[in-house]
């Protein structure tokens, strides 16, 4: 893949949900790289994270889940070129900017004693509080207190309080006797830290020692700030000042005035605390917690000039995403009924999607729609336009989708289990009909399914998905005739293909892990039959088998025994050939 561009870069995810007062981790730590027109399959059971890891590409996450860490890269010179505007006003802003970021640097001079006044007190707060333990114990006890009370509450909700008095009063009662813990746990910590707090005012020999160890750092802080700014630092800052105003340049006046007074906010808490704002991963950190970064490029007398880091990742404004969802991230959803309006004409439909995209006329955006239902093989397009989406078929209306995806061009094509509601011959036209709108659109594929058949048929890439986790990444050579990790050979086995005559077809035992608790160890230990004992104690690194494949097991570490695949798929090459004509 070094000959092909990355076009979406996925580095350490982790997506939450909130969920009745818990946290649900759906995806823990996935890192991937989608590259410019390939076909990357996405596999495994359902409840691994599949549907999820592909919303975040176009912010479509319910509204309880939200990233928690990572980022999503993505590389669209198009969309990342930006210019803006220099006005009078623009000007103003900046030399106010540099005005003030040269006046914040001082701080970076003091930065290493600043951090030492934040350590002290981070001990003295310590010290007047629970120990990390007390803590983590107490938390752990209360929010498993407030989620059975949530239960019981939702339990109480469905009972019928004419005919069953005695089963709601004795809910009623459990709820009441949570809530008295709850209490109890409550006042507990309350009285615990509050007797933390009077040993610590008690201590005159430690407080003596606190003040003195303050007073000489805050001298220090106040001697080292009132040092000169290098010249090198205050040319820094003149660019810093350029792409603050870039970065913000898109916005409404209102906006742009909050959000760049926000980023010299944030600027000047990074220089306090000494970030390295000459390094280009730092710099778009502190960007990154207001809006994201435009690199400063070169500019003119009337215009700036920047490219954007697009972090999908940290995108806030709901007008960044109107660029990006549908006109260079589209999906295809499982079910086509659900997907269109059953009011709206199919003509309808596709040219409102072209208008709001692109900048045509009514009748422009009716030829550019007959041409792409003509495109995904709708017969009479011209008959058919002004249908109702129930006047087709669920092969037709699975088209219908694609050319709406389709309408704009975009780079990345999500295809959520797109066939799975189709029969089979139904399912076969549309993957060839996706494989052949890819030679001419060259959009990226990625493809959701548990179908392991339609990977054969459809993908460059396999990711097979484990509770949240990347557990095995490859070519599909290397994922159905190379496998390594004991996951990918379960379902392998479990393909009907593969199954003999009067034998048993395989199905993996147990189920998936609760991702509401923390994983300890191979989250596929207590349902693998190869596991070993390191699998329930330390979660493993992700090895590498070759060039272009990696797994997640401990089985590949030199130390660990030679385990043999099943042998249900050691001949898995031929079947498959056999069977899917590959």
């Amino acid at each position: 893949m070094e000959d092909k561009k990355v076009l979406l870069s996925i580095r350490d995810l982790h997506v939450k949900f909130s969920v009745r007062g818990r946290t649900l981790t759906a995806i823990r730590g996935v890192s991937l790289d989608l590259y410019e027109n390939e076909s990357v399959a996405i596999v495994g059971e359902s409840g691994s994270g599949k549907s999820v890891l592909t919303k975040t590409f176009a912010g479509m996450l319910d509204s309880n889940g939200y990233i928690s860490q990572g980022d999503l890269m993505f590389n669209d010179a198009e969309l990342s070129d930006t210019r803006v505007a220099l006005t009078a006003q623009a000007k103003r802003m900046i030399l106010n900017g540099i005005k003030k970021l040269n006046a914040y640097s001082k701080l970076e001079l003091g930065a290493s004693v600043y951090r030492q006044i934040l350590d002290l007190e981070a001990e003295r707060r310590h010290r007047a509080s629970l120990t990390e333990d007390e803590e983590k114990r107490m938390k752990a006890q209360l929010d498993e207190l407030i989620f059975k009370k949530t239960e019981k509450s939702n339990q109480r909700q469905t009972v019928d309080r004419s005919h069953e008095k005695e089963k709601y009063k004795a809910i009623t009662a459990e709820i009441e006797q949570l809530e008295a813990q709850i209490k109890a746990l409550n006042e507990e910590k309350t009285a615990a830290i509050a007797a933390a707090k009077k040993s610590m005012s008690s201590d005159t020999a430690y407080q003596k020692q606190y003040q003195e160890k303050m007073a000489a750092l805050k001298a220090e802080y106040e001697k080292q700030i009132a040092g000169e700014v290098p010249a090198s630092v205050k040319e820094r800052n003149a660019v810093l000042a350029k792409e603050v105003y870039l970065s913000v340049g898109r916005y409404s006046f209102k906006k742009r005035l909050t959000y760049f007074n926000g980023l010299l906010k944030a600027l000047k808490k990074a220089m306090k605390m000494g970030v390295d704002l000459d390094n280009e991963q730092e710099r778009n950190a502190v960007f990154d917690n207001v809006v994201f970064r435009v690199e400063y490029l070169d500019e003119t007398e009337t215009e700036l000039h920047g490219q954007c880091k697009l972090n999908l990742s940290k995108i806030k404004y709901a007008k960044d995403w109107s660029k990006i969802r549908g006109t260079r991230i589209a999906t295809v959803f499982q079910d086509p009924m659900t997907s269109l309006n059953p009011i709206v004409t199919i003509g309808k439909q596709i040219t409102s999607i072209i208008l709001k995209h692109q900048d045509c006329s009514e009748v422009e955006a009716r030829r550019r729609a007959l041409v792409l239902m003509k495109k995904v093989g709708i017969p009479n397009a011209e008959k058919r336009f002004d249908d109702y989406p129930f006047q087709y078929s669920g092969g037709m209306r699975q088209r219908i989708v694609i050319a709406i995806a389709l309408c704009c061009q975009p780079k990345i094509l999500i295809c959520d289990e797109p066939t799975t509601a189709l029969d089979v011959t139904i399912q076969a036209q549309i993957l060839k009909l996706l494989k052949d709108l890819q030679k001419e659109f060259n959009y990226t594929i990625v493809f959701i399914t548990h179908d392991l058949g339609v990977v054969a048929n459809i993908a460059d890439r396999v990711a097979v998905l484990y509770a949240g986790q990347v557990v095995e990444l490859g070519t599909v050579e290397d994922v159905f005739y190379d496998s390594r990790h004991p996951y990918t050979w379960a379902l392998l086995s479990s393909l009907p293909q593969l199954a003999q005559r009067n034998t048993k077809l395989y199905s993996i035992s147990g189920t998936p892990p609760s991702l509401y608790n923390k994983i300890v160890g191979d989250a596929f230990a207590p349902r693998n039959p190869y596991c070993l004992k390191v699998d329930t104690l330390k979660e493993p690194p992700m090895f590498r088998v070759s060039d272009t494949h990696y797994a997640k097991t401990w089985l590949l570490d030199p130390r660990a025994p030679k385990m043999e695949k099943p042998e249900i798929i050691q001949n898995i090459h031929e079947k498959l050939m056999k069977v899917y004509n590959v």
